[in-house]
């Protein structure tokens, strides 16, 4: 396999797995592009290397920048923005964690608090009372779970796991 065929393998591949992870494959496609750069790319680079119309990479440059995946690198002389990744993927991963905790299990978890209150009247409603209980209850154990993953540092996250799968 030649060096251009693994990179277009990894950005495809990266960019099916970016849906897995809350966002949509041209953005992962793109922040596979920055991973693999050996320097900071244009936005103009950006479109060409994937043949995407300049709305489409600006959105999403600009999607990933709010995820903390990507930063603007400015260069002396240079009047385009270039685009850097993230590297470290301990960075990668917690941003993550991060954005879809704030998309996905908080709203959730504001949904369940107000739907807790329901008036146990009924036999349905007590039974519907007791689920959104339990939900709740796992939904803030994986709330607590991830802060504490956010906030270690990656050689604890190694050790715990590795301890896990012995």
């Amino acid at each position: 396999m030649t060096l251009k065929e693994g990179k277009e393998r990894f950005i495809q591949s990266w960019g099916a797995l970016g849906s897995s992870w809350g966002i949509n494959r041209t953005m992962a496609q793109i922040h596979a592009l920055l991973l693999i750069a050996p320097e900071s790319l244009s936005a103009e680079e950006i479109m060409e290397e994937l043949q995407i119309s300049r709305g489409n990479a600006n959105m999403n440059i600009r999607a990933l920048i709010d995820w903390g995946l990507v930063y603007k690198e400015l260069k002396p002389g240079e009047r385009k923005e270039f685009f850097v990744a993230e590297k470290d993927m301990w960075e990668v991963v917690k941003n993550i964690i991060i954005q879809r905790k704030k998309r996905e299990l908080e709203p959730m978890l504001r949904v369940l608090d107000e739907i807790s209150s329901v008036d146990p009247e009924s036999e349905e409603a007590r039974e519907f009372i007791e689920v959104i209980r339990e939900i709740k209850l796992f939904s803030n154990k994986a709330d607590s779970t991830l802060d504490t993953l956010v906030k270690s540092d990656s050689n604890w996250f190694v050790g715990t796991f590795m301890k896990m799968i012995k």
